[in-house]
């Protein structure tokens, strides 16, 4: 991967670290799925009347916006409104490229080098060493439901990769169509209108910017450049750099949400740090 491509994969990564600081603050205004619908409905209309059809199977749409939009923010929403801290949610999302890369061998007949291979298991085990110390009386629902998001993170890499377009963003404005109709059926199963009233009669000026956040910066800039890289680049390639997330997370939730690190966090993150680099 050129140096430029690896810089820009590493700006998308900090763009969805604080990320997750900005969907905590959005959670304040609005129910879980709700607001992810909102996210990809301001994001499909009106952007597909201006943007091309995809070059790829409608099929492939349909897996990528069932995959991304609804399993994966669909599913992180709901577990950080039932009790998933930001800066753990930051730490279970890089996951992904533990199903990501055997699924890419499995689905796409990728090789990862021995190096990679290293590198994203060292990293893992850093993960896990950070998870060990912040989910302690975190709900187990809701760190099962961020490793569900994780797992259909990785199944839409595997997909976008295996469409191969070359108009990554078409592909990201027309999935974002998939999700809207699905998110608010379940949101008014789980929710309901009563929810809704009560969201639309209190927001606020930081629900407001947080969904504009989640909205242009999140997903135009950050899902548009990973596409754009996974329609490059191996996926096994592309994915570790999310590794970085619960480094820069953890701080990031400590200076804005004041969940405070421990030393067997850093330490954690250190070894992400290290296996990052092999990756």
């Amino acid at each position: 991967m050129p140096r430029r491509h690896a810089v820009l994969a590493l700006v998308v990564a900090i763009c969805w670290v604080v990320n997750f600081v900005v969907i905590d603050i959005g959670l304040e205004s609005f129910p879980p799925l709700l607001f992810a619908a909102l996210r990809f409905g301001l994001i499909a209309f009106p952007a597909i009347f201006f943007v091309p059809r995809p070059d790829v199977r409608w099929l492939a749409v349909v897996a990528v916006g069932l995959f991304i939009c609804v399993g994966q923010f669909g599913l992180l929403f709901v577990a950080m409104n039932t009790g998933l801290p930001a800066g753990l949610a930051s730490v279970i999302a890089p996951l992904q490229p533990v199903f990501t890369i055997p699924l890419a061998v499995l689905a796409l007949g990728e090789r990862p080098s021995l190096r990679q291979v290293a590198g994203v298991s060292l990293a893992v085990a850093g993960i896990g060493a950070i998870a060990a110390g912040r989910a302690h009386g975190v709900p187990l629902q809701a760190v099962a439901l961020g490793i569900a998001s994780a797992a259909a993170w990785g199944c839409g890499n595997v997909v976008t990769r295996a469409a191969g377009t070359k108009r990554p963003f078409s592909l990201l404005v027309w999935s974002s169509v998939v999700a809207p109709v699905p998110l608010l059926g379940l949101s008014l199963i789980f929710e309901g209108t009563a929810r809704w009233q009560s969201a639309a009669s209190s927001i606020d000026a930081s629900g407001i910017a947080a969904l504009a956040y989640v909205v242009v910066v999140s997903t135009f800039f950050g899902y548009g450049v990973w596409y754009w890289l996974l329609s490059r680049h191996p996926a096994s390639t592309v994915a570790p750099f999310t590794l970085l997330v619960p480094v820069v997370g953890i701080l990031t939730a400590w200076l804005v949400r004041g969940e405070h690190p421990t030393w067997g966090e850093l330490l954690g993150s250190l070894i992400v740090l290290v296996g990052l680099t092999l990756a």
